[in-house]
Formats: structure tokens, C-alpha cells, sequence
């Protein structure tokens, strides 16, 4: 099928956009954790030499992720949370006991 072509609607185009090095590094990455298997992952992908991948794949490695903790209030004081589930009152019917 060409780019484009004519339906009873009208004229249609289809857009192609090639595969970038940073989609082939994601890929490379979701694959494994290695770096030097990342690089030869993108290299044969996108058929750029290993320096380019290299530097590619070095651009994208996640930064280590920081422990960040929040405290509020002082300290020693423990943070608690209630949940409190509030029944309907609901009016009770009884028999009056005939005798």
C-alpha cells in the first residue's frame, strides 16, 4: 500500500516515522540491566556503531533513586490514621405482642 491513497472520503496519508536511538535504548533497557548488553542491543537495532550507542545508552541510565522521607509533626510522635465506617440508623420494627 502506498503513503497515500483515495477513499470515498477523500485522500489518506499514512505517517511514518523511523525508530529514534532513545526508543531503541528504552527497548534495550526493558530487556536487560546490563549496560554493555544495552549497548550492543542498540547497536544492532539501529545500525549505529557501539560509541554512538555508547553515549546514547550512558545518556538514558536512570539516576539512582533517592530514599526521601517526611516527617511532620515532632519526633517520636507516630502518625496514625482511623477509618470509621458509620452505619445508617435505620428505624427497627417490632410486633407488639397481642395477647
Amino acid at each position: 500500500m502506498s503513503e497515500v491513497w483515495d477513499t470515498k472520503d477523500g485522500r489518506r496519508r499514512v505517517r511514518r516515522d523511523p525508530p529514534t536511538v532513545e526508543e531503541a535504548v528504552l527497548a534495550a533497557q526493558g530487556l536487560t540491566n546490563e549496560v554493555s548488553e544495552q549497548v550492543a542491543i542498540v547497536a544492532s537495532l539501529m545500525e549505529v556503531s557501539p560509541d554512538e550507542a555508547r553515549g546514547a545508552v550512558l545518556r538514558m541510565v536512570p539516576r539512582r533513586e533517592v530514599n526521601r522521607l517526611a516527617v511532620t509533626g515532632h519526633a517520636g510522635a507516630p502518625r496514625a490514621v482511623v477509618v470509621e465506617r458509620r452505619t445508617p440508623r435505620r428505624m427497627l420494627r417490632t410486633r407488639a405482642m397481642v395477647y
